[in-house]
């Protein structure tokens, strides 16, 4: 059988992608071969695209770190799929469950090995998971990387509830389904952005709290000052370097802050009493495991939860979805669809 992939294959940058036709194997005894239907983008796939990833990778690599579709054939020793079946793939091909590891950590789509954005993906059966039937193609397509991130930070390392506030920064992929996981485990949420339109549309999907960090810059102060000087219990900070320093001034005691993305840099300048002071837990959150992966996507689906789209490509356009992310103008995911 042969598919056709959105493919980096030596010169970085998005007009350099090639769409290319190539052969699939046959699946072999463990493996499914899936028909993909959706596709979301996320801020890696671009790094990855434009070169700014900071790994080697082996070309051409097809690129994208999530995708769901239907299974059209399996291999002899499959027994939890059959054609027909709607699947989505997990972040990482090898991270089942528990810790991930250095080796796991290297079969992470789009990156150590090639990726979702292809008409048929090959896959080993323990990678998928089955689509919850409340779920549509294009929901399960945003799940893999930003639910399961968020997911890992709110629900798997602290499993947060009514006591607690969740900082959001940003509106991007993570910070909204973020929003949307607190709210199903009923904690109170502030998020913030530079747009007031998008604060406009993150109070309607249920924000307690905005700000707008552009017009308030001491944004940890107003954190501060809506909490009534306690501050938060926990923060999913998606900034990095410049937003560290700030995500630590708005700590509770006791706090966690979930590092998952570096959008401003790698290099921070914070003061330790922050996180000493009061008793703050820091951790990195790399995407997160395949049984991660089906548990957020049975309490989406269970909660009546649908991914918040901003745009939706056909395959042919995916340059432009590629574009549109970087335009950074999106609220929620951005989506590509397979005729």
């Amino acid at each position: 059988m042969q598919a056709k992939a959105l493919r980096l294959s030596g010169d970085t940058g998005i007009d350099a992608l090639t769409f290319d036709t190539y052969d699939v194997p046959v699946p072999g005894p463990q493996e499914v071969l899936v028909r993909m239907r959706a596709v979301s983008l996320n801020q890696r796939d671009l790094m990855i695209a434009e070169g700014r990833y900071g790994a080697t990778l082996e070309e051409p690599r097809i690129l994208g770190s999530d995708g769901a579709g239907d299974v059209v054939a399996v291999g002899n020793d499959v027994t939890a799929f059959k054609p027909g079946d709607r699947v989505v793939a997990g972040f990482f091909r090898d991270w089942i469950d528990g810790e991930l590891t250095f080796d796991a950590s290297g079969t992470a789509l789009g990156g150590g090995i090639d990726g979702t954005l292809t008409t048929n993906m090959l896959m080993p059966e323990h990678a998928l998971v089955r689509i919850p039937e409340a779920l549509t193609y294009e929901d399960a397509a945003t799940l893999p990387c930003a639910a399961v991130t968020a997911w890992h930070a709110l629900a798997s390392t602290d499993a947060i509830g009514p006591d607690d506030t969740v900082l959001l920064l940003g509106t991007g992929g993570v910070s909204v389904v973020a929003l949307q996981i607190a709210k199903m485990r009923g904690a109170k949420t502030i998020i913030t952005s530079s747009s007031d339109e998008k604060l406009t549309r993150a109070k309607a999907l249920g924000a307690d709290e905005t700000i707008n960090y552009k017009t308030t810059p001491d944004w940890d102060k107003r954190v501060r000052e809506l909490t009534g000087k306690r501050g938060v219990t926990h923060v999913v900070e998606t900034g990095g370097g410049a937003t560290l320093a700030q995500s630590l001034g708005s700590c509770a005691m006791h706090a966690q802050v979930s590092i998952i993305g570096l959008i401003s840099g790698v290099e921070a300048t914070i003061d330790l009493r922050q996180i000493l002071g009061r008793c703050v837990r820091v951790q990195g959150i790399y995407v997160g495991s395949i049984a991660m992966l089906r548990e957020v996507a049975e309490a989406m689906a269970a909660a009546g939860e649908h991914a918040v789209i901003d745009e939706t490509f056909s395959f042919a356009d995916a340059k432009d979805a590629f574009r549109s992310l970087k335009a950074a103008e999106h609220f929620g995911k951005i989506v590509i669809t397979f005729p």
